[in-house]
């Protein structure tokens, strides 16, 4: 007799099983997508020396990145369910590629922008697609649970690779050598996708939502494009001014859009659950505070006080390397814990790291003075990622648990998005406003060297101030440059740090106890479970 188990056998454990040339595709085309996406903060520094970014230019090279993320990640959830999701981790690895190509090219910060948002296009069709194909391969829960816990480690993977590649290229190459190696990885990727990973999609009931993408993409890049360029501008300005009017009218609109789709992009009865609408509005709020706060670390360390990418990496890796090694303990701690306490946490060490980050010197060039306070920003983002996620979905109908994991990514993107824009309008107002106090009431510069130093902050801001030549007539003022944007980005540390403290808070009064509406819904949905078998 043939030891060979039967053809039955076969079958259901190959159709039970992971493809791992999937598995490998996937992971591979989230990491590579998590890169691209953290690389930029760790070059801000040479950027402002080499291509001499003026007023609010700087912010648009993270945000550019940033918006189609926001935007578009979940419309490309839905283009892989329709059409396929290997062409889509094929396609969104080659327009990335392409978009690393465009940056490390870049003869100036326009051209810089376009590549980053081809880049951030790329990522976004990356971040849902290699998720969904590595959870359509499975057919078990457990299987299922590992498969993403893989993705999410090669998620965090890439948040602690970056700063590393980023700091290596950047000391020791240029700038244009980390995209370059992104290129690189994003070309790899593409072929790894092409020959290895198994095509799925799932087209049933799934549509697009048009209305909703074009009102939600309209309105928040009206709202950023205020944000952003409101210091440069003037806040009072026709294009400001005009621009969040058009972000309150689109955003009205989307959520009209929303409330009439068949297939929307958020759906708004979710928030009619008390638990998920504070979840949501900390994905937000939480997430500008940490991407606030790497912003404004990357901006200190490079533009203000010119320390090189890979010092400048060392924070990050405070930042970013810790929540992998946090997993296993988050992971146990959510099993033993209401998500709600390690929320609380997470947000309030966020906050003492802001706070502590604010009373920094900005003449302190000491990597160790950043241990303490991005250390706890660092492991407060550890403990909130994963809490956010779970409070969302944990308190809504098991049917509705897919659209609310969706709809906290999407939120949560926003409050990325949100962070470099918000950050850099704040700190750099306020050092606008203090130069420019400081030079008015000097007694140590000559009328000439006052007048080129206006200038210079006039055309360029106060890092454009902080980054002429010593010797220059306008030089003489460098010591006012760095003074004010030193106390500019202190306030936004503290922005940052409130926003975190506010959403503990918010935490630990909203969520505390349930709603007649949640016990409600949780009594419907066991209601509608069949009962379970008895033997």
């Amino acid at each position: 007799m043939s030891d060979a188990p039967p053809s039955s056998s076969v079958s259901a454990s190959a159709r039970s099983s992971l493809p791992i040339g999937t598995l490998v595709a996937g992971c591979l085309a989230v990491c590579l997508a998590q890169i691209g996406l953290a690389i930029p903060a760790t070059l801000n520094g040479l950027f402002q020396e080499h291509l001499h970014p003026v007023g609010s230019q700087l912010t648009w090279i993270s945000d550019a990145f940033l918006l189609p993320v926001a935007v578009l990640e979940l419309s490309f959830g839905v283009l892989g369910d329709l059409f396929g999701r290997k062409q889509l981790l094929v396609g969104g690895a080659g327009v990335l590629c392409v978009g690393e190509i465009v940056a490390a090219s870049a003869s100036g910060v326009h051209q810089l922008w376009v590549g980053m948002a081809l880049a951030g296009l790329g990522a976004a069709a990356l971040f849902p697609t290699s998720l969904a194909m590595i959870a359509a391969g499975t057919h078990t829960g457990v299987q299922r649970a590992r498969a993403i816990a893989v993705w999410a480690s090669s998620l965090s993977a890439g948040g602690f690779l970056a700063p590393l590649l980023g700091g290596f290229t950047g000391t020791y190459g240029s700038w244009r050598s980390a995209f370059v190696v992104v290129a690189v990885l994003a070309a790899v990727s593409a072929l790894v996708s092409l020959w290895l990973a198994a095509n799925s999609r799932a087209p049933e009931g799934r549509s697009l939502d048009f209305g909703g993408q074009v009102t939600i993409g309209v309105g928040l890049f009206a709202l950023l494009y205020a944000v952003i360029q409101g210091p440069t501008d003037g806040w009072g300005s026709a294009p400001v001014v005009a621009a969040f009017v058009i972000a309150v009218v689109f955003v009205a609109l989307f959520v009209y859009a929303e409330s009439r789709a068949r297939s929307p992009l958020l759906r708004l009865d979710l928030f009619r659950n008390r638990s998920f609408a504070v979840a949501a509005v900390v994905a937000v709020v939480g997430m500008f505070s940490f991407l606030g706060t790497a912003y404004a670390s990357s901006i200190r360390l490079g533009p203000i006080q010119h320390q090189s990418p890979m010092r400048t990496a060392f924070a990050f890796l405070l930042l970013n390397g810790i929540t992998p090694l946090l997993t296993p303990l988050t992971s146990r701690l959510l099993h033993r814990l209401s998500s709600r306490w390690l929320l609380t946490v997470g947000l309030a060490l966020i906050a003492a790291g802001d706070f502590l980050a604010a009373g920094l010197d900005v003449n302190d060039r000491a990597l160790t003075s950043l241990i303490l306070p991005l250390g706890l920003v660092g492991i407060g983002f550890g403990f909130t990622v994963s809490s956010i996620t779970a409070t969302a979905v944990n308190t809504v109908p098991v049917p509705l648990a897919g659209m609310a994991s969706a709809a906290t990514n999407l939120l949560r993107d926003f409050g990325f998005t949100l962070g470099p824009a918000v950050i850099g309008a704040v700190a750099l107002s306020q050092a606008a406003s203090r130069v420019t106090a400081s030079l008015a009431t000097s007694s140590s510069l000559d009328a000439g060297s006052k007048a080129a130093a206006h200038e210079v902050l006039k055309e360029g801001g106060p890092l454009a101030l902080n980054s002429v030549p010593a010797t220059s007539p306008p030089g003489a003022a460098r010591t006012y440059a760095l003074d004010a944007l030193g106390h500019g980005y202190g306030i936004g540390f503290v922005v940052c740090g409130s926003a975190a403290l506010l959403s503990a808070v918010l935490v630990m009064t909203a969520l505390r106890g349930r709603t007649a509406e949640e016990d409600a819904s949780e009594a419907k949905e066991g209601a509608e479970q069949p009962a379970p078998a008895t033997g």
